[in-house]
């Protein structure tokens, strides 16, 4: 998968003027970090990607969507179906992704990357507590979707999500498709779509 189209929309984003650095007395440079800055995930922001994902779930659910492993093998396996939002080097908050082959989501969705799949699957949306409700996983969601548009490949999003959190993601677009057929443990998820690609999307480019 070439993920050379999407470049330009993950370029450093600044939200606004960084701060002004230090001035290094041996050469005079000005260190500065960006203020705002959105791209793709690696194996190296494992740890940190669990941190705020175990604080988010674990205090409302007692269930993490990924554990630390899981984290580094979507990282490794797919980091262009990810996107971190970092302030001043700072992650502070993440949504993960893989690619799926089916319609509905199965178990197999949790662990499993299927590289010739055409639906994105998004199994994690976490902000650092720090930075909640300040509209940030709006933003980020929004700013995720169209990287998926970037992407010929992806043809739909799909995730599974509690009740409470249904109102959330239907502001960014997703449609209620019913119950999952995944359960973990006592927990019960509403799955949703977004179409990354409509009709007038295929017509438009299928040369007719």
């Amino acid at each position: 998968m070439s993920t050379v189209s999407a470049l330009p929309f993950l370029k450093s984003s600044l939200l606004m003027r960084p701060p002004m650095g230090s001035i290094t007395p041996r050469r005079g440079r000005r260190h500065t970090l960006p203020a705002s800055e959105f791209r793709c995930l690696s194996p190296e922001d494992a740890i940190s990607v669990f941190e705020i994902e175990r604080e988010a779930f674990i205090s409302v659910s007692g269930e993490c969507p990924l554990h630390l492993d899981e984290v580094c093998h979507f990282l490794t396996l797919c980091p262009e179906l990810s996107l971190g939002w970092f302030e001043e080097g700072r992650l502070v908050a993440f949504i993960i992704g893989s690619l799926w082959d089916q319609e509905k989501l199965a178990m197999d969705a949790l662990t499993l990357h299927k590289p010739h799949g055409s639906t994105v699957h998004l199994h994690v949306l976490a902000v650092h507590r720090t930075f909640r409700q300040q509209g940030k996983g709006s933003i980020l969601m929004w700013r995720y979707l169209q990287y998926l548009r970037c992407l010929p490949y992806v043809r739909c999003a799909v995730l599974m999500c509690e009740d409470f959190l249904v109102p959330f993601y239907q502001k960014s677009g997703f449609k209620v498709q019913g119950p999952s057929d995944i359960t973990v443990g006592p927990l019960t998820f509403i799955e949703m779509m977004y179409p990354v690609r409509g009709h007038a999307y295929m017509r438009r480019n299928s040369g007719v």
